[in-house]
């Protein structure tokens, strides 16, 4: 197949325009064109009056050989790479009929592609699940929200689908892939029930209620491909031999034997980082961010960066990307950035604070949310691997106290914070965070130097959005699962530096940051594992 990039149409344009576009760049008639797929679409934006679609586009031809000659100096016509998916092993290779099944702690993005593509290859994975089946998960994460109630076991952050589960469901992400994994990802959720559009837009998101019946049915798979899920089996420690993993051991539950694990954690998991800690595995205190939520409305967002274009539905609600370096030399940006969405509470422990963003897939809700999150690294938080989790506690701690100590989160309007003076009625702007936001100073929320560069970078980022440091917008506190503040060092085998056997895999881990990335090193993780199985 050939393909085709930087084909430019109005934003417009009529179905039939796109097969006119592909006849007149390669200067075809319309019999020699086979047929032609969609591979991406994505839109201009820096010249928000003449908005534009940009395709890159695959497709078949007669004669193919002589037409790829006939561009060989044309970098926007290529031979289409080969996007598919491509097994490494499959345990009918494997001698002998027994063998120690893999085990898969954590039934996140990762979890669920590392235990789908080992169930895939015949692997029979066994899924250990501290939490509960994604719609008992549900009902207990609005336990929070409305009744200001949480189970530590049943949250944002645990239970099947991980934190993901409860977020935009943004596929998209910067990794390198030159693989194509990311695309065995989209495949595998449009073939869950995912609309089909994920396969091609830019910006592919699924939204939080359509996640769910996708999860469901990628657990069902791997239950009929001969694999396990077992729900509310909160691993507590580790049996490591000779430098080797040798089992799990699970509250409530025998001790399982394993000599394969992969450690699919999520970022949250902070009881089992401090039991692999305990138990000798290597790990280092690696940068993360701290911040707060800001809400606009979501036509001013639109606005901004769509212009007339504003409410088109074919563009859908706007989003934006800010990074701002400020003069402390603290770097502050834009992180996961929900058009359309709310703000929710993530907290999994008790007595704490905890904000992150999510949309529904038709993003239509009032306010447009993103984090403001400024960069720390380790030298900001010493004390070994385990102290940027006591940092994270702490700040959260905080933000409890100061939204008045009943899960409602600390909030502030934006004129006032860039005042330094506490907020008392709330302006044009009504926060989403549920189960509510109580008024006050941030000033004290979050370290020093991280208020310096935020109210440095506000009317920094005015000036690419405008009206983004409106006085009646609102923060709310705090922003702190930025990503894991640990990684769990691993080789270039996938396992652990230290302990053979254990594979350290998606954002618990240190090696991802979203969905995609996530199941993507999901996919690595579980190819490994099968080639450890196989080594020959």
């Amino acid at each position: 197949m050939i393909r085709i990039t930087e084909l430019r149409l109005p934003i417009s344009h009529a179905p039939e325009a796109l097969e006119e576009a592909i006849l007149k760049r390669l200067n075809i008639q319309a019999q020699d064109l086979v047929q032609f797929d969609v591979f991406k679409r994505s839109y201009d934006a820096r010249k928000n009056v003449a908005l534009a679609f940009i395709y890159t586009v695959d497709l078949s031809v007669k004669n193919e050989e002589k037409l790829l000659k006939r561009f060989a100096n044309d970098v926007h016509v290529r031979l289409s790479p080969d996007t598919s998916y491509h097994f490494v092993a499959n345990a009918s290779q494997l001698k002998g009929a027994n063998f120690v099944r893999p085990v898969v702690i954590g039934f996140g993005p990762c979890g669920i592609f590392a235990a789908l593509v080992l169930a895939q290859m015949g692997f029979k994975p066994i899924v250990l699940e501290r939490g509960k089946p994604v719609r008992g998960r549900t009902q207990d994460t609005w336990g929070l929200w409305r009744k200001n109630v949480l189970n530590p076991e049943s949250n944002v952050q645990f239970g099947e689908g991980g934190a993901g589960t409860f977020s935009d469901g943004k596929l998209y992400s910067q990794i390198k892939d030159p693989k194509f994994y990311g695309r065995k990802v989209i495949a595998e959720f449009i073939k869950a029930g995912a609309p089909e559009e994920i396969r091609y837009v830019a910006k592919p998101h699924i939204g939080t209620f359509r996640l769910v019946g996708v999860v469901e049915r990628m657990r069902q798979e791997i239950i009929e491909l001969g694999g396990e899920i077992r729900f509310s089996q909160k691993v507590i420690g580790f049996d490591i031999q000779n430098e080797h993993i040798a089992g799990v051991k699970i509250e409530g539950h025998p001790d399982l034997p394993a000599n394969h694990v992969v450690l699919a954690l999520g970022h949250s998991a902070r009881d089992t980082f401090e039991a692999l800690h305990a138990a000798g595995v290597y790990m280092e205190a690696k940068p993360f961010s701290v911040g707060f939520r800001i809400e606009h409305p979501q036509s001013l967002i639109d606005k901004a960066r769509l212009g007339p274009h504003a409410g088109n539905e074919l563009i859908g609600a706007a989003d934006y990307k800010l990074v701002h370096h400020a003069k402390n030399g603290r770097a502050v940006y834009s992180f996961c950035m929900c058009p359309g969405g709310t703000v929710v509470a993530a907290t999994s422990e008790p007595n704490r604070v905890v904000t992150n963003g999510m949309s529904q897939y038709s993003r239509n809700e009032r306010n447009a949310n993103a984090g403001i999150v400024v960069g720390i690294t380790p030298e900001d938080y010493p004390g070994g691997p385990l102290a940027g989790i006591e940092f994270q506690r702490t700040l959260e701690s905080k933000a409890y106290e100061l939204g008045g100590s009943t899960y409602e989160a600390p909030g502030q309007l934006v004129g006032d914070f860039l005042a330094g003076k506490a907020s008392t009625d709330f302006g044009s702007v009504m926060p989403s965070y549920k189960p509510g936001v109580h008024l006050t100073d941030l000033a004290d929320a979050l370290p020093a130097y991280a208020i310096e560069a935020i109210r440095e970078a506000i009317p920094a980022f005015e000036k690419q959005i405008k009206g983004f440091s409106m006085k009646d917008a609102v923060l709310t506190g705090i922003e702190t699962r930025t990503s894991s503040p640990l990684r769990i060092t691993r080789g270039s085998n996938f396992q652990s530096l230290n302990i053979k056997g254990l594979y350290p895999a998606g954002e618990g881990a240190g090696y991802a940051g979203g969905i995609l990335s996530a199941g993507v090193d999901g996919i690595k993780v579980a190819e490994a594992v099968a080639l450890d199985y196989l080594p020959q």
